[in-house]
């Protein structure tokens, strides 16, 4: 089995760790829950080494080489691998591809929210609760039994979550949400996770200037 070749991102003031983007955590897992071979490339955002731009001009990450083309975004690359790698297949089934994908977009507009009544927590809330019954019906993962695509895509971006809301707005989501919480810890406790995850401290300093802002 050829090595793949990944660029990633690395933690913003420390460039020989791996960094905080979900995008490229999501890559990380699929290839680590295939066991697929990789070599990674830490990438300094800052200070984007000269051949990762000849090869990639706009300096986007996650990038992918596969039989010697570069390939950038997580969707692409994850479904190349999916192509390429067969078992165990991760492919979710149709009517659970878009479960939980609110959830990222509600969390960002929460965080750099400065006003507590324009609806960005209810509206967060609204989406973990709709996931946490989703979860009742048909968990522990989105598709059952089996973790698959959509539950790789939502890990990274759950502890992005759980990390920088609980530092910078003192929240946590609802002890009520039991199936939401049993979900992430056997998402977080998976091998996979605890190889590929940034520190806390490195997801804090990547939503720092965001928040501020």
């Amino acid at each position: 089995m050829a090595v793949v070749e990944l660029c990633v991102k690395a933690a913003a003031g420390a460039p020989e760790i791996l960094g905080d983007c979900p995008f490229c955590q999501r890559v990380l897992l699929t290839l680590e829950e295939k066991k697929v071979p990789y070599k990674m490339h830490l990438i300094n955002l800052s200070d984007k080494p000269q051949w990762c731009l000849e090869v990639n001009p706009e300096g986007k990450v996650p990038l992918m080489k596969f039989d010697e083309k570069w390939i950038v975004d997580s969707d692409v690359i994850v479904g190349i691998i999916e192509e390429k790698y067969h078992s165990p297949s991760l492919s979710p089934p149709p009517e659970v591809s878009s479960v939980g994908s609110k959830i990222f977009p509600s969390f960002v507009k929460f965080l750099k929210s400065k006003d507590p009544s324009d609806g960005s927590e209810q509206a967060l809330l609204d989406e973990l609760k709709a996931l946490n019954e989703h979860l009742k019906a048909k968990g522990p993962y989105v598709a059952g039994e089996n973790i698959c695509a959509v539950d790789l895509s939502l890990a990274p971006k759950l502890y992005h979550l759980e990390v920088a809301l609980g530092h910078f707005k003192g929240w946590t989501v609802p002890e009520s949400l039991s199936y939401f919480h049993n979900y992430v810890k056997l998402l977080f406790s998976r091998e996979s996770f605890q190889k590929t995850k940034a520190e806390k401290e490195y997801v804090i300093a990547g939503w720092e200037p965001k928040v501020n802002a």
